[in-house]
């Protein structure tokens, strides 16, 4: 999908300002990614009941983080073919126009449902934004500066992953809910901006071609299979008819999908690289661990804030060691490699992940919160442990010329699997939560049980209205909810130990020594 400019053909004013474009792509790359992890300290505030948030429920929660999830990864492919064949410059500037537009309306939705559809919205233009801002990178530098431009490329999600807690914590301690959405607004007027003035033109000389029925098949299967998880959880019940037919109607739609991609001539999944054993035990990894993380963040938001009392502000620095330990491991997990190899080093990771997420089946309502600190920080190392060797083995298991296809795919597995994590092990919470509280709750009158079953939050909103009376309720939804949290963390715990059991099978071990390629760790970086 991105193609690589001669030296001889870069333009000389283009090459005075390489640095200052790449400023901008980090700035408009940073809000993309941001969004996702500003969202998550938001998460209780916006469940909360009005004025304070929506009163949202743990499933329009999800649908609200999903909806932006699974319509980026659905669309990943093909927005980064509609860049190379119309203008990567003008696929930037519509993507994070629209960007913008969606988070202004997102910050003054009235509804859940308002915000899940916005989401979506944001999604839209954040799918066009992430390929052409490594299109237009490729296209500005000379190939001997590409490793070390897409090296800080790729250290703009890292940052973003670090400072979105806190923002979002810092503006929730002091503004409504919605101002972690209309933050967004001058970043994108600001980069809008400086793309019209800095940001040259290209576009592919051969483009593929569009594959619109595959990317609808894909998106509508996705959100098919997820809407009848999320559906089966706030049920309680995964064995309602309609649950199980919108269950076997998205897998049936994702079977339908891959026959479809099978037999195109122009697949936006080229279903064959999946023969190669090797790249689908990577592939496979990425999506457990980001299934892992996304589930075990949904979760431990709840945790902290609405068990443990901490402001928005106080969860998001809390979460700030995974980021950190990612900061820190992610750029030296090659030497580990170098010397224990791939097959070592990937499983390894997924065994402390395994190991960090059953540390969570432990946590009590006052347990000491440096053990929370330590297991976030070890599952950051761990994470940066199977990130960077399996990105090495998806860029070593494909011709050199997929590099573009292979690192769209990659992005992609991240997306889905963390979709299917909230999706799946936000079901288990609520389903675990539900179970547990409804005997508590038989005092109520019978309007308010339903909504009182529904997340710990809802529990806590009805307690606060019924005022001293209330009160009897908090203690049994706080332990309602920690004996949720323990079962989906143990579920999890399973997730990241299949993932270790099929790279200890199937990845590659130590590579042979002094085995070193320069293009290798450039198409390793952009993985990243």
């Amino acid at each position: 999908m991105t193609s690589t400019v001669p030296a001889s053909r870069i333009p000389e004013a283009v090459h005075r300002r390489r640095w200052a474009i790449l400023g901008v792509l980090m700035l408009s790359l940073l809000i993309v990614v941001l969004d996702n992890s500003i969202l998550n300290v938001a998460i209780k505030t916006i469940s909360t009941p009005a004025p304070t948030g929506l009163g949202a429920t743990q499933s329009e929660i999800e649908w609200a983080i999903n909806a932006y999830t699974l319509v980026f990864a659905g669309l990943l492919f093909t927005a980064g073919l509609v860049g190379d064949r119309v203008g990567r410059k003008k696929v930037l500037l519509g993507g994070i126009a629209v960007f913008g537009i969606g988070s202004a309306l997102a910050a003054e939705s009235g509804t859940p449902n308002q915000l899940i559809a916005y989401r979506a919205l944001m999604a839209l233009g954040a799918a066009f934004v992430m390929p052409a801002t490594l299109a237009v990178l490729m296209n500005v530098f000379e190939r001997e500066e590409q490793p070390k431009a897409i090296g800080i490329w790729a250290g703009g999600v890292g940052l973003a992953i670090a400072i979105g807690p806190i923002t979002g914590g810092a503006l929730l301690d002091h503004f409504w809910w919605g101002s972690v959405f209309l933050i967004n607004v001058p970043i994108v007027i600001l980069a809008l901006v400086l793309m019209t003035w800095l940001v040259p033109d290209s576009r592919d000389p051969s483009p593929g071609r569009l594959d619109p029925v595959g990317v609808v098949l894909s998106v509508v299967g996705l959100v098919l299979l997820v809407y009848g998880i999320i559906k089966g959880g706030e049920l309680a019940d995964f064995t309602d008819a309609k649950v199980l037919a919108t269950i076997a109607a998205g897998i049936a739609v994702l079977a339908a999908f891959v026959i479809f991609e099978k037999r195109s001539d122009h697949p936006s999944l080229d279903v064959s690289y999946f023969r190669n054993k090797v790249f689908s035990a990577a592939m496979s990894a990425i999506a457990l661990v980001f299934f892992a993380l996304m589930g075990v963040t949904f979760f431990s938001v709840f945790y902290t804030q609405s068990v443990r009392g901490y402001t928005p502000l106080q969860s998001g620095l809390l979460m700030l060691p995974l980021a950190v330990a990612q900061l820190i491991f992610a750029p030296r997990a090659r030497l580990v490699v170098d010397r224990f190899g791939n097959k070592a080093t990937t499983t390894a990771g997924l065994v402390v992940i395994a190991a960090t997420l059953g540390a969570f089946a432990t946590f009590e309502a006052d347990t000491p919160i440096w053990l929370l600190e330590v297991v976030f920080f070890l599952m950051g190392a761990g994470m940066a442990h199977i990130m960077t060797p399996t990105s090495v083995v998806i860029m070593q298991a494909l011709p050199r010329e997929k590099a573009g296809s292979a690192s769209a795919l990659s992005n992609t597995f991240r997306q889905v699997g963390g979709a299917l994590g909230i999706a799946v092990l936000g079901s288990v919470l609520a389903t675990s939560y539900r179970n547990g509280i409804e005997d508590k709750l038989g005092l109520l009158p019978a309007g308010l049980r339903e909504t009182a079953g529904e997340s710990i939050e809802a529990t806590l909103g009805v307690a606060g209205r019924l005022g001293p009376r209330g009160k009897a309720l908090v203690d049994p939804a706080n332990d309602a909810f920690l004996h949720a949290m323990h079962v989906t963390a143990l579920c999890g715990v399973g997730v990241a130990l299949i993932g270790a059991v099929v790279t200890a099978l199937f990845l590659p071990g130590r590579p042979p020594a002094g085995r070193k390629d320069e293009k290798e760790a450039e198409l390793v970086a952009a993985a990243d």
